[in-house]
């Protein structure tokens, strides 16, 4: 490693030993903050791919849910359609 240089009140480095001391802080930031939420170790590709199957089984539960809603209203609202035309025209006595 060149030493830095000192010019008009910056320190100077080279670009690539510079772009090289931010990958290695990049890196050790990526693996506290996994580790800080648990997902560090030998098992955290496993947990990771876990949660991501979560998320996706809860998606796909919330949209589920909200097709059954329309599908419940959208046959109320037929019935009582039907059942307005079956009493305008008396079918029914």
């Amino acid at each position: 490693m060149t030493p830095p240089k000192l010019e008009a009140g910056f320190v100077r480095m080279p670009e690539d030993e510079f772009e090289a001391m931010l990958a290695r802080a990049a890196e050790q930031g990526a693996r506290r903050a996994l580790a800080d939420v648990g997902l560090d170790g030998p098992e955290a590709a496993i947990d990771i791919h876990d949660l991501r199957t979560l998320l996706d089984s809860l998606r796909m539960a919330r949209r589920t849910a909200w097709q059954t809603i329309v599908r419940l209203i959208t046959t109320g609202l037929l019935l009582a359609l039907i059942a307005g035309i079956a009493v305008k025209l008396k079918l029914f006595g």
